[in-house]
């Protein structure tokens, strides 16, 4: 009997785990967080939610295998879940049924308060982001796509981390535009929003961007870190959104010369 309570607990327990670090391996290939939860546990409950989002999921290989990876495990983890819950419940034992109800009503009330607790979510999100970007292949990035458009546009989230060389400065002395990038709004830790950010709008460490430009130069923001190297890299990105708008002006011309 002791065995089968261990099981039932244990398999919950795997469950969560599993499914963290799944929520944190898809977040590190640009999904929101909210999004990389709510999709890590559709596929890990094989609950299928058909969404725009899913079908990003099944477009990206590495998003692929993680789902993949959880549709195996949910079903396997059910069913061991439903078998030893049989076996508390049928096996015969001197114990009596409320107690049973009370020792695992107690074990999920441990298990929930675990679960809830900040310190260990920061600790556990820390040793998984380390173990994964030190013994696989997936990208870490600080930014998450949530909107995709034509043309490799997109909107998409970037947290400002304390070395980025967005931190710090105001949005007059970035001159973004210029990088065809456009800062639609920024959340700030505290929880306030600034809908509508105006030059002098200082952008400050763990401030989370609202972003809308081509997906390659988001990235190119999201790698460029403070110093010398960052200032090349604006100044290239700058040079690069040139040649894309003669690109485009160059296509709009040849557009209009070939409907006259």
């Amino acid at each position: 009997m002791i065995a089968a309570f261990i099981t039932v607990f244990a398999v919950i327990i795997l469950s969560l785990f599993i499914n963290r670090i799944a929520t944190i391996a898809l977040t590190l290939t640009g999904l929101s967080r909210e999004v990389a939860r709510f999709q890590a546990r559709s596929a890990l409950t094989g609950a299928g939610f058909t969404t725009t989002e899913s079908e990003k999921m099944m477009n990206h290989p590495v998003r692929r295998r993680i789902l993949m990876l959880l549709m195996l495990v949910g079903n396997a983890g059910i069913i061991t879940l439903m078998a030893s819950v049989v076996l508390v419940f049928l096996s015969p034992s001197s114990d009596t049924l409320l107690s049973y109800i009370v020792v695992i009503t107690l074990g999920m009330l441990v298990i929930l308060i675990i679960t809830r607790s900040k310190k260990a979510d920061r600790f556990l999100s820390r040793v998984i982001t380390f173990s994964l970007t030190r013994w696989t292949d997936i990208q870490t990035s600080d930014s998450a796509s949530l909107i995709y458009l034509g043309g490799d546009y997109q909107v998409s989230e970037l947290e400002v981390g304390s070395e980025d060389w967005l931190a710090g400065k105001v949005l007059n002395e970035l001159n973004l535009v210029d990088e065809g990038v456009l800062i639609l709004g920024i959340q700030k830790p505290g929880g306030k929003y600034i809908g509508a950010p105006v030059a002098s709008t200082r952008i400050e460490v763990n401030d989370v961007l609202l972003l809308y430009g081509r997906g390659e130069s988001l990235r190119s923001l999201d790698r460029r870190r403070k110093g010398l190297r960052g200032a090349v890299a604006h100044a290239e990105a700058v040079a690069q959104q040139r040649d894309v708008v003669e690109e485009q002006e160059t296509g709009s011309k040849q557009s209009e010369s070939a409907d006259i």
